[in-house]
């Protein structure tokens, strides 16, 4: 035990016995005691306190309440209640009642001299600050009285905990002893900071606004180091939706900061359509703390006063600076790599950081380089699933028959991406502002003709991942949950570099119509946004439709690149068929140029080929023309269709 634990824990215990004289010559006065008291009047327990080099825990929670000394007795009455072996007798007696062996607001009038009436009232520290508690079902000048547990355990010498705070509010454990911040950040931190101590009675809210949680509280632990406040959080998850309750623990979170100075953050971390607008409300309109509210867009809360700071996305340089210096040495190893890592993705300081810490030592130069790329890559999954499907992107150039001049398209499309980092940020085109830096393409063609295909065709070549939109998932009824659906898209794909597609995009971005309704505006709304968004996205989104005519002429002239996939002839058609079979797959006498024949897409010839060979292995044998005849008419029969004669004239004739 400490010298301030001894010191403070005999202060309490004097300051107890003062209170227990103050019983003991009641009872005597009561009972017309013809006794002499048998203990003199205790020594006065502030001849302790002035040794102290740090006040006790009673001074200084009285102080921080601003009781009057009628309100200190009162909670030492039940501080002695609760650890006092002979407060319990001492209770009954004063009460003159055997079973009324608690303290109560009535007796306390009649002990202590400077006693008064206001010390009851809801207002008043030791009810509204719940120092004390009460059976509600007596009237409160009767009521049993209790010392609440977390403040006798404070008066005891020991650190402050609150049962009902600990369920919710928690201790900020920060990832990193000291988190690099890189120059725009530490602005906010210094500008933050410089508010909290300008205004520091006001109690301001500062609201930080990104979409990356870890940067914000790195940013908010910093703040609070500067400050010398431990820093604490609170989900918005977990406020609960009764005014009541949200009211007690505003109040339980302000006991504590005037006991134990700290810093609150509170995370928004719910999707729009969860968030409890009203419990965040309800809360922040009752704290009167210091308070950092983090959330991913601006939240305005009337009858609130919010500063809202934006954290800005680091800039390239920023990355790059802080990618060099995470890796130290290493960074001189990869010979240019890294300004290829830092174009291409988006990662947040401590990402970085952790990064850097997972190359194994021993590492060779290509080793480190796709491990970096691959980690960076990972960074975007856990944000992006659950509104899009992630693509294994197997297909390669031989997969794809096109003819040259959209394969050359294709090829510009992986130039342009390989090579961003050069001429945004070398030659300078990235200065210019964030518009139409985003590389945005169409897949325009009828379904089956190889737009998928070619999308993973391009991922696998920039060794990125493939995400395809699910516009059930990501389209709403309701007024602005589709923008910030694709919000958390976009932002969750450019911290992984990931390539977006749009599948059967005019579904969602179709012609904006004239203005009839209300719908009709936020459907316009819905398309500008996305505009918006496509040019400022620093990555590869492709859009596949099979109506090219449906999309708005304002969203086409953005599109960087527009591939027309035409439906394949004959020889297109003969091609697929040469390569569409495994080289596993066991085949006899397969007349390519017949099959070419057969007027169908490419993907309604792998289908075609897939029941073939399950016709094929079912019967023992390789894939054979009369396999393939019989899956093809079960195709023509789905697509509501019949075989032609021409498409298979002599078939079978060839005794195949």
């Amino acid at each position: 035990m400490t010298d301030w634990h001894q010191e403070n824990y005999q202060y309490l215990m004097r300051s107890l016995t003062k209170v227990h004289f103050v019983l003991d010559r009641y009872i005597s006065r009561l009972h017309n005691s013809k006794e002499k008291l048998t203990q003199i009047e205790p020594p006065d327990p502030e001849a302790i306190a002035a040794q102290m080099t740090q006040s006790p825990a009673l001074l200084h929670l009285c102080q921080c309440f601003n009781l009057s000394s009628f309100e200190r007795d009162i909670l030492l009455l039940c501080v002695g209640r609760a650890i006092h072996p002979n407060f319990r007798d001492l209770c009954a007696l004063a009460n003159q009642k055997a079973d009324t062996h608690y303290p109560t607001f009535h007796l306390a009038l009649k002990l202590f001299p400077d006693s008064h009436w206001t010390a009851f009232h809801p207002n008043a520290p030791l009810r509204r600050w719940q120092l004390l508690k009460w059976d509600a079902q007596e009237d409160i000048t009767h009521a049993n009285l209790q010392i609440d547990e977390a403040i006798l355990h404070y008066l005891l010498g020991e650190t402050y905990q609150d049962l009902l705070l600990s369920g919710a509010i928690e201790p900020f454990l920060p990832r990193w002893a000291a988190p690099i911040l890189p120059a725009s950040h530490q602005a906010v931190v210094e500008q933050v900071t410089e508010i909290f101590r300008t205004h520091e009675e006001d109690n301001p809210i500062v609201q930080l606004c990104g979409s990356d949680q870890e940067t914000k509280s790195a940013i908010a632990y910093t703040i609070s180091q500067h400050l010398n406040l431990p820093l604490y959080t609170l989900s918005t998850q977990s406020l609960s939706t009764d005014r009541e309750e949200m009211k007690r623990l505003s109040l339980r979170w302000q006991r504590w900061v005037k006991l134990t100075p700290s810093l609150l953050q509170l995370e928004d971390d719910q999707k729009p359509s969860q968030r409890q607008t009203s419990s965040t409300e309800t809360f922040l309109q009752n704290i009167n703390t210091p308070l950092i509210f983090s959330a991913p867009e601006r939240v305005y809360l009337p009858r609130q006063g919010i500063i809202p700071l934006d954290v800005p996305p680091l800039t390239h340089q920023e990355q790059l600076t802080l990618w060099e210096h995470s890796l130290g040495e290493t960074a001189l190893e990869l010979n240019g790599h890294l300004h290829h890592i830092v174009a291409q993705f988006n990662l947040s300081p401590l990402a970085i950081q952790s990064a850097s810490l997972s190359i194994l030592p021993q590492s060779s130069t290509p080793i480190i380089h796709q491990h970096l790329w691959d980690y960076c890559r990972r960074q975007a999954r856990p944000r992006l699933e659950h509104l899009t499907q992630r693509i294994e992107t197997q297909a390669s150039w031989e997969d794809l028959v096109l003819p040259e001049r959209e394969k050359a398209s294709l090829e510009s499309i992986i130039i342009q991406v390989q090579h961003l980092a050069k001429v945004y940020e070398e030659w300078g085109f990235g200065g210019r502002g964030k518009r139409g830096l985003g590389i945005s393409a169409l897949f325009a063609g009828a379904s089956g003709t190889g737009k998928t295909m070619a999308a993973e065709m391009i991922a696998g070549a920039l060794n990125l991942d493939l995400f395809r939109i699910d516009l059930s998932a990501v389209t709403s009824k309701y007024i602005g949950e589709t923008e910030k659906n694709l919000r958390e898209i976009f932002d969750g794909a450019e911290a992984g570099g990931a390539v977006l597609l749009f599948d059967e995009a005019d579904a969602l971005f179709g012609k904006r119509t004239q203005v009839q309704d209300s719908r009709d505006r936020h459907a316009n709304l819905e398309v500008s946004y996305l505009l918006q968004r496509m040019e400022a996205y620093q990555g590869l989104a492709i859009l596949t439709t099979n109506l090219k005519d449906s999309l708005d002429r304002a969203f086409i002239r953005r599109l960087r690149f527009i591939v027309n996939f035409p439906f394949p002839n004959v020889a297109a058609r003969s091609e697929i068929w040469r390569r569409i079979f495994p080289e596993k797959t066991p085949t006899n006498g397969l007349k390519y140029e017949r099959l070419g024949q057969l007027n169908v897409s490419g993907g309604n010839i792998y289908a075609i080929a897939l029941n073939a060979a399950f016709l094929a292995v079912h019967e023992e044998k390789p894939v054979m023309m009369k396999h393939i005849l019989q899956a093809a008419q079960a195709e023509y029969l789905k697509l509501g269709q019949g075989l032609t004669d021409a498409e298979v004239k002599e078939w079978l004739e060839t005794g195949s």
